[in-house]
């Protein structure tokens, strides 16, 4: 049996009863729509064609995290080249983890908090944070801060359930059917923020692993050939924007850690319009090169990015 099939119908067989987040999330109870056989999924790419004389990627350096994330979208055009008025925002961080903002298992807080500020004043009509967790939601939404500071920005903070989510065909040549997250696949922008660090399978997270968090069901069926499937996500799933947080990178341990000597403070925000340059540029912070993870090089291989951008397309500021 091929490895997508033997994914597809296992998740087939045990979406209707597993639990997520160490029981926090029952996906049993399933209405009549949700149980219509979806249409196969059609990737939506939400991209956008930014000016060709701006960088396409941008590193922010300094202790203020929310100016650096600033200072990156502003080197890229500023976060009117991204979202316009009335736009449906949906910023998608990773939440995974019962940890603090300086454990770096989760997207540091500051962070998300300008990312909805920068979008509130670019005119947003509805700006949506939302993770599908590892740990249980409330005590990682809770314990990350990311919760707090987004509302208090005026995000809008949803915790998956089933009234956000929705049954997805990806189809029996990719990933099958999943529960996906509704504002990922609903909204008009969607912005990538994943944290940067070490993780055990793969050897890191970044971007392309930051969308497991829009899934929920099984997903540790998707550590079978992990590296094949963080390319297919990134095909399925073309942000608008990504802005890593590379303030304090784990080195070990990942992906929860939990020891502040596993830590290097390289206090970076880097914001890209192409998911594999910022993989590529985030495994310096690793200590690594791209050639050291074959998903980045797959990724490139099959048209989803660029891994070595000219210098004249990268911006290196000190804020």
């Amino acid at each position: 049996m091929k490895r997508r099939e033997f994914i597809r119908q296992t998740v087939e067989a045990s979406a209707a009863s597993l639990l997520i987040g160490g029981g926090a999330l029952w996906l049993g109870s399933r209405n009549d729509e949700t149980n219509a056989a979806p249409a196969v999924y059609e990737p939506k790419n939400y991209r956008i064609d930014i000016d060709p004389n701006r960088p396409v990627l941008a590193a922010a350096r300094g202790n203020d995290y929310k100016r650096a994330a600033r200072m990156a979208i502003e080197a890229l055009g500023g976060i009117g080249a991204f979202i316009a008025v009335g736009d449906y925002v949906c910023i998608k961080p990773n939440i995974g983890w019962d940890r603090t903002a300086a454990q770096g298992a989760n997207t540091h807080p500051d962070i998300i908090a300008e990312l909805v500020t920068l979008c509130r004043q670019a005119g947003a009509a509805r700006i949506v944070v939302v993770d599908v967790t590892c740990s249980a939601p409330e005590r990682s939404y809770a314990r990350s801060g990311i919760k707090a500071a987004a509302e208090e920005q005026g995000a809008e903070v949803i915790i998956a359930s089933d009234n956000y989510l929705s049954e997805i065909d990806f189809g029996h040549d990719s990933l099958g059917r999943w529960q996906v997250l509704k504002p990922v696949l609903e909204c008009d922008k969607l912005l990538n923020v994943p944290v940067v660090k070490h993780h055990s399978l793969c050897g890191m997270t970044g971007a392309m692993k930051n969308w497991f968090g829009a899934l929920s069901g099984p997903r540790n069926l998707l550590h079978q050939q992990i590296n094949d499937n963080l390319v297919e996500l990134c095909r399925l799933f073309q942000p608008t924007l990504t802005i890593a947080d590379a303030t304090r990178v784990m080195q070990r341990n990942g992906p929860t850690g939990g020891r502040s000597d596993d830590l290097i403070e390289y206090d970076c925000v880097v914001a890209s319009i192409d998911q594999v340059a910022i993989e590529s540029f985030a495994t310096r912070f690793l200590k690594k090169n791209p050639a050291d993870f074959p998903f980045i090089i797959e990724a490139e291989r099959q048209g989803l990015g660029v891994i070595h951008l000219p210098d004249s397309q990268i911006a290196e500021i000190e804020t």
